[in-house]
């Protein structure tokens, strides 16, 4: 893994944010986001990003909305909102929501009403404003889970998430299974949920 500096590691942080966001009607993606990538050291992470670039150039108007709308709305085990995949619809998520919502009104950050605090996009945003990328490091197995629910399907938008991951500390994990043992090794937290993925002899369901 490269060696990013904290500015390179928000651009990095930034560019996921917008890459994941829902591909309205405005230009996307936007031109600057592009620019961005390519002030990025060579190496992996910007050969994911601009990857991802490449492989939606050229896609109509309205494919690029429906495809996001299939790969991140319609399936549980892609979905952004990264406390689903830890505590499921359970009161326990309602808590870590909580915690987070707490963390960005103590850094400035206001959501949009309409705006959850766990879902990717603002996570990222968060991270890239503030410097602090320990929620991302907190959050690394939903992440994990989601990079190889993306993968799995063979979703263009694998990249971006393992774009983020590749720059978090350590290696990604190869499967379910490792996913699990990162979360144990990792601070404790009480693991719900995850139901789709049913990895025997873990807490993740």
């Amino acid at each position: 893994m490269s060696i990013f500096t904290g500015r390179q590691l928000a651009v990095v942080d930034r560019a996921a944010s917008a890459l994941l966001e829902y591909p309205g009607s405005r230009p996307w993606p936007d031109p600057i986001v592009r620019h961005a990538i390519s002030t990025l050291p060579t190496g992996r992470v910007r050969d994911l990003l601009d990857g991802f670039l490449d492989g939606i150039e050229g896609r109509g108007a309205s494919a690029l909305p429906e495809e996001y709308v299939e790969t991140f709305d319609l399936r549980r085990r892609s979905c952004l909102y990264l406390t689903y995949y830890t505590d499921g619809d359970t009161r326990r998520r309602g808590v870590a929501l909580g915690r987070l919502l707490q963390r960005y009104r103590a850094a400035g950050l206001v959501l949009a009403a309409d705006e959850l605090p766990d879902y990717l996009p603002v996570v990222l945003e968060f991270a890239a404003l503030s410097g602090e990328r320990d929620v991302l490091e907190e959050h690394r197995p939903s992440l994990e889970l989601l990079r190889l629910a993306l993968e799995e399907r063979g979703s263009r938008y694998a990249r971006v998430v393992e774009a983020v991951c590749a720059t978090l500390p350590g290696p990604s994990p190869a499967d379910r299974a490792a996913v699990v043992a990162l979360a144990a090794s990792g601070p404790p937290n009480e693991e719900v949920g995850l139901e789709p993925y049913a990895v025997p002899g873990g807490s993740y369901r």
